[in-house]
């Protein structure tokens, strides 16, 4: 099963956190780019929304939270699960953050 894992956090909360602390947390990062794709995020939102089928964008979030969206994963795992105990120990997690976790369906196309 794949899992889209969306990792909200706040710099200044990471930066709270002792070097050896931050270490470690990367550290754990690195067994999610092994089991999936991770991506970061690096600019501010644009939203879209054609609710009357005529595009109007803003540069806010479409989900309004503590925390901006700093990054995203696909991870491959058994189950929720394992997922659960491979983010828990990741910056985001650990650092005042938050993930969510969905269950995806990805198809590739040839």
């Amino acid at each position: 099963m794949r899992y889209l894992c969306l990792a909200y956090g706040a710099e200044r909360d990471w930066l709270a956190l002792s070097e050896a602390e931050r270490e470690e947390l990367l550290a754990n990062d690195e067994i999610i780019r092994e089991r999936g794709d991770e991506v970061a995020v690096l600019g501010p939102p644009t939203t879209v929304r054609a609710w009357d089928r005529k595009p109007e964008t803003t540069d806010e979030p479409a989900a309004k939270g503590n925390a901006p969206l700093v990054g995203f994963s696909i991870i491959d795992a058994d189950d929720i699960d394992e997922v659960i105990s491979l983010v828990a120990g990741t910056p985001c997690a650990v650092a005042k953050g938050a993930i969510e976790i969905r269950p995806i369906e990805q198809e590739v196309v040839d």
